[in-house]
């Protein structure tokens, strides 16, 4: 449930970095407001995660999941580039976040 909580969590990262690109310098009182909401959220589950989860792991894979979905998001809507090295990189940072889940030990 712990690793739910915290895919849950970098799924409101991608939300808020997305408001944030959206909401046009905080001018776009409307994904402004998504905005604040999704960090909330994303701060919440990512704290309820760390109860029982290495903090350190579930940093690494939070900020992980925000990024590789952050990426996507931009090549997907915003235009951003999608060339070899960028999509190879990424790659190996969604290799990295299934290594820290998969080899990582319990909090206690």
């Amino acid at each position: 449930m712990n690793w739910i909580l915290l895919i849950i969590a970098g799924l409101f990262e991608v939300g808020f970095t997305t408001c944030l690109k959206l909401s046009d310098n905080f001018t776009n009182l409307r994904w402004t407001a998504g905005f604040l909401a999704a960090i909330l959220l994303s701060f919440f589950f990512l704290n309820k995660a760390i109860q029982t989860l290495p903090m350190g792991t579930a940093y690494a894979v939070w900020t992980g999941i925000g990024a590789v979905g952050t990426v996507i998001v931009g090549i997907a809507y915003f235009n951003e580039p999608a060339n070899f090295w960028r999509l190879f990189f990424i790659a190996t940072l969604i290799a990295s976040i299934l290594g820290l889940k998969f080899f990582a030990g319990s909090a206690h």
